[in-house]
């Protein structure tokens, strides 16, 4: 096995690779439960590839490399260095004359299980996502055996979710895409100044497209527009004038678009196609009340038309008299308000975290070893004090949960690696299942054993949860709930749950409440956490990474608290672990209260 022939330097072979397999998984499921390895396989293979820091084709130049990627086994590994080297593979070739390809992201949708697609298939020849839609629109379910009413409600929320998830992006894709054509852009001649803006500079959850604004002299502006409309990613072009210009990118269809202004124009370009429009009407209403007119190119006298401010978006916000304001806060939820009272929170930053509180290693499903996780985060993350290892209990099996004697194990390997490392770096941590009755699926006394616990509900979805959460408070052996809402952002809805309920118990009992930062959770949402936190909740941000890229999350989840409003002292990790120990004293204190 080897390369002989990679199909282009430099060509990145991950994302391509990941999506290939996960097919394959979803070609399996079909076929039946026979092939249930090989979904598992493939499933991890997927994973694998998509967490992957470097390309693919660095580790299959070594066959010993290749193998030691978590999940890429002798049959999974030919078949990487099989498309690396032909840019197909056979086996997937032949899967797809087996399966109805138009059915597959079918079974990437809440509420349509392989028996569901295969049912669909069979019984009315449904052979896509829009034929299914209009079997749905007339009728043509109705009476079908499996396919009562509420199972036809819950695929077209199902469909609904899909449509809206594939009409945006998550934000941690639209980061990396736009952080990427921005440093394009950066390199062009001419260029001064640029940002991106839009909802992905506010950093909302889902981004619809990818704006930037740049500054050059006007000399350089056809120049600068010529070479953006011939960047590689450039799919399609859609605008291309003196000022603007527009273009779809390749594979993912996002368009993006650069605007150019002069230098004393940059400000109030980047406030204005920051938006949010709500912010932005807000802030024309004001500086009509004041005699002034604010737009794109600045801020203008209304009777002399002289520009007032417009170079920066500080000197606009202090010619109004206002704090700046951060662009996550920009939604008009009271921020003009509390700018204007120079009463705006200073909001936590990345810098601010001291550790990652939720992560999983090959013990339960994670893709790295403790050890290596840990040398890891003390070379990438120097600034962290410690890491609290969370590995599955023993109710998720498909996610590998441990048994107690393996935690007891576990907890022994932490201490060898701490030794080693020189300092109590790794914490004992357990993301322990929540059951249906509100009961956890570990014993008390070894719940007592670790430094940390958060419990998670991951079965019972369509249900009203609130009890299972407010029960799981009332106990001194959980600090924390992690992923509090359980959605999947454009694939599942979170499930009922009385928020309002959840949070004056989390206060009371000094329970923390999660951002889990991973891209398709960011769960608490903003909204909820700015509620959380006005009712004296404490937040943690965990990024749940299950690979060593994905401690990176922490800026999702960063940017979620943000949005909500939390300062330094809202945020646990922001303190030493010293501090950490304070607030579990703190919770055993407040149920004692609670008892008396």
């Amino acid at each position: 096995m080897g390369l002989s022939n990679v199909k282009k330097a430099g060509e990145r072979h991950n994302a391509d690779l990941a999506a290939i397999f996960h097919q394959m998984a979803s070609c399996y499921r079909y076929l039946g439960a026979k092939h249930r390895f090989r979904v598992m396989a493939y499933d991890g293979a997927t994973r694998t590839l998509s967490n992957l820091k470097n390309d693919i084709s660095v580790y299959a130049k070594d066959e010993d490399a290749l193998h030691e990627l978590h999940g890429i086994g002798e049959s999974i590994g030919e078949k990487i260095v099989e498309y690396l080297n032909t840019g197909k593979i056979k086996t997937f070739e032949q899967l797809k004359k087996k399966v109805p390809q138009g059915l597959l992201e079918l079974m990437d949708i809440a509420g349509f299980g392989p028996a569901t697609v295969k049912a669909l298939h069979q019984k009315i020849h449904i052979n896509n996502r829009d034929e299914l839609i209009r079997a749905i629109e007339t009728g043509k379910l109705k009476g079908l055996r499996g396919f009562g009413p509420k199972k036809i409600d819950n695929m077209k929320r199902g469909l609904k979710l899909f449509k809206e998830a594939h009409a945006r992006m998550l934000l941690w894709d639209a980061m990396n895409i736009g952080e990427d054509i921005l440093q394009e852009v950066l390199a062009f001649p001419g260029i001064k100044k640029a940002e991106l803006a839009g909802s992905l500079r506010r950093k909302k959850e889902t981004i619809g497209d990818i704006d930037i604004i740049a500054t050059a002299d006007k000399k350089d502006w056809k120049k600068i527009v010529s070479k953006f409309i011939a960047l590689p990613q450039s799919e399609r072009i859609l605008a291309k004038g003196e000022t603007r210009a527009s273009i779809v990118l390749k594979k993912t269809n996002i368009q993006v678009d650069l605007r150019l202004v002069h230098e004393y124009e940059y400000g109030s370009a980047l406030l204005y196609f920051t938006g949010s429009k709500e912010h932005n009407i807000k802030l024309r209403t004001w500086a009509k009340g004041k005699g002034w007119k604010l737009n794109e190119y600045g801020v203008f006298d209304a009777e002399s038309d002289k520009q007032l401010a417009g170079a920066t978006e500080e000197e606009i916000y202090r010619l109004f008299g206002m704090q700046f304001i951060p662009p996550e806060l920009r939604e008009e939820r009271g921020e003009i308000e509390n700018a204007r009272k120079h009463l705006l929170p200073r909001l936590v930053n990345l810098k601010d975290i001291r550790g990652d509180m939720q992560m999983h290693s090959v013990w339960s499903d994670g893709a790295d070893e403790i050890e290596t996780i840990a040398r890891y985060v003390c070379k990438e993350f120097p600034h962290y004090e410690y890491i609290v290892l969370t590995d599955h209990s023993p109710s998720e099996r498909i996610a590998g949960g441990l048994q107690p004697a393996d935690f007891i194990k576990q907890f022994k390997e932490i201490d060898r690696i701490n030794k080693k490392l020189g300092k109590d770096f790794i914490r004992k941590g357990v993301e322990v299942d929540i059951l249906a009755d509100g009961s956890l699926d570990l014993p008390e006394d070894l719940l007592q054993q670790f430094d940390w616990v958060v419990a998670s509900i991951h079965s019972g979805f369509t249900k009203d949860n609130t009890q299972r959460l407010l029960k799981v408070c009332e106990r001194r052996d959980v600090h924390c709930i992690g992923h509090p809402g359980g959605r999947l952002i454009g694939k599942r809805e979170g499930y009922t749950l009385d928020w309002n309920k959840l949070f004056e118990k989390a206060a009371a009992t000094g329970t923390a409440i999660e951002i889990n930062a991973q891209p398709n959770r960011l769960d608490l949402r903003d909204d909820l956490v700015k509620e959380a936190i006005e009712k004296g909740v404490m937040i943690t941000i965990s990024t749940d990474s299950h690979a060593l890229s994905q401690f990176d999350f922490m800026q999702l989840g960063v940017a979620v608290a943000r949005r909500g409003w939390c300062k330094i002292e809202n945020v646990l990790n922001t303190c030493s672990w010293k501090a950490v120990e304070q607030f579990k004293r703190h919770k055993q204190h407040a149920l004692k209260q609670a008892v008396k």
